[in-house]
């Protein structure tokens, strides 16, 4: 099982829908984190610890965990996925563009 972290800024709408959307797949694990202080849930680096990979919906979320994180992150993979914030929690069009773009980065 490989563990999949997924970050945007506030942990509102985007990285919940994915951490909903890939839960459901039987060889993945899923956490999702907000960088912003006042996220839901903030990530934190037992968050960076557990995860195999992580992907952040904009480069600014890589920028910021680089910042805090930066030797953790030495050996993770961390795929920047080029999702604005333009969508509500499952929005069709962000959960189409999650499966895709994730999807292709896990080769399925």
């Amino acid at each position: 099982m490989k563990n999949l972290l997924f970050i945007c800024s506030r942990n509102q709408w985007r990285s919940p829908t994915a951490e909903t959307i890939w839960r459901k797949h039987p060889d993945f694990n899923v956490k999702s984190a907000g960088t912003s202080p006042r996220a839901k849930k903030t990530v934190s680096s037992a968050d960076i610890r557990w995860a195999d990979m992580i992907f952040v919906m904009e480069q600014k979320h890589k920028s910021r965990l680089k910042a805090e994180f930066t030797r953790m992150l030495d050996h993770k993979p961390v795929h920047v996925l080029d999702i604005p914030d333009e969508y509500q929690y499952m929005d069709p069009e962000l959960i189409q563009e999650l499966e895709g773009s994730v999807g292709s980065c896990l080769g399925i």
